[in-house]
């Protein structure tokens, strides 16, 4: 008796899914190791670059969406639970260093989506160890800013209600699924200070902390200030400043007040501490009291802590 074609021959996407021919899909019979789907995955960014770059500037997919057979999708749902973010997380992480490289080199560097997609699908008709790819530029969402019409079923009626919901409302919510991962798309090769070595300091200058920034301006919109700690003592102030020294943080925005913060480095006991001069200042979800800049007073401030400046501006401290 004559064997039916799959669905997904009679319609010709067959061969286009599977990256092998049939003879090799025949000889494949291990299952997909995470080296494997790693590998891969660089493997479609960099020939994404090689084949839509164009003019100087480099230009890549932001949404991966990669299928399995059914076993091996299994394998890694269920039975390896939580590794494919993790290899997700390291294929982004390689993304920017091969980004940087390009950055680096004199390329314009521009994404086309403000995040990084990554699917995981399963498809019928693979062999164990088969493994195929579609990749997407996603550029904006090009919706109307209109309200969103959302229906819940609240629990504790059991009755369906349909409601407004402003865009605002939600832009800050992601929804995942079973084998669907998002990242945002932090950009850091755009923006520099107008002072080098505020940005960028000499190398031959050991950093102690690293501070990262993202400005709520439109002109700055997925762009981040990152400045390197290289003296004991520093002031974190506002656009009006006129000073360019290296122990000036100047975050061009005009919810920073001009000073805002100093913040020191403790050498004998490797701490950080900090004194706000602003309207407001909160540090880890407490607010910090103001002082007078001629009388800081000094707030411990642990590393990795967030700091929000006037209810708007997030600084971040990190290791160098």
């Amino acid at each position: 008796m004559e064997s039916k074609a799959s669905i997904w021959q009679r319609i010709g996407l067959q061969d286009w899914f599977l990256t092998s021919g049939s003879a090799d899909k025949k000889a494949k019979v291990n299952a997909l190791t995470p080296d494997d789907v790693y590998n891969y995955i660089l493997g479609k960014f960099n020939d994404s670059i090689r084949e839509l770059s164009f003019a100087g500037r480099v230009v890549f997919y932001h949404e991966f969406i990669i299928s399995f057979n059914s076993e091996d999708y299994t394998e890694f749902m269920h039975n390896k639970q939580g590794l494919f973010g993790l290899i997700v997380n390291e294929s982004v992480k390689k993304f920017y260093e091969i980004l940087k490289q390009s950055h680096e080199s004199g390329s314009t560097v521009v994404p086309s989506s403000s995040k990084w997609v990554f699917r995981l699908v399963s498809h019928p008709d693979y062999a164990r160890g088969d493994i195929g790819f579609i990749g997407k530029l996603m550029p904006g969402n090009t919706q109307k800013e209109e309200n969103l019409r959302v229906t819940f079923i609240p629990r504790h009626t059991g009755i369906a209600q349909t409601f407004d919901i402003s865009q605002d409302v939600m832009k800050d919510f992601n929804y995942y699924s079973e084998g669907y991962y998002e990242l945002p798309y932090v950009n850091n090769f755009e923006y520099r200070e107008s002072n080098p070595e505020v940005s960028a300091p000499n190398k031959s200058q050991k950093s102690v902390a690293r501070f990262e920034t993202i400005l709520p301006e439109k002109q700055f919109a997925g762009k981040k200030v990152e400045y390197f700690m290289t003296e004991d003592e520093i002031i974190v102030t506002g656009s009006e400043d006129e000073r360019d020294d290296i122990n000036i943080f100047k975050i061009p925005s005009d919810w920073v007040n001009t000073p805002h913060l100093k913040i020191r480095y403790n050498r004998s006991d490797g701490k950080f501490y900090l004194a706000s001069f602003g309207e407001r200042t909160i540090l880890n979800e407490n607010e910090v009291v103001a002082s007078d800049i001629n009388s800081p007073a000094w707030t411990e401030l642990p590393l990795n802590s967030k700091m929000l400046l006037n209810g708007i501006v997030g600084v971040n401290i990190f290791k160098p």
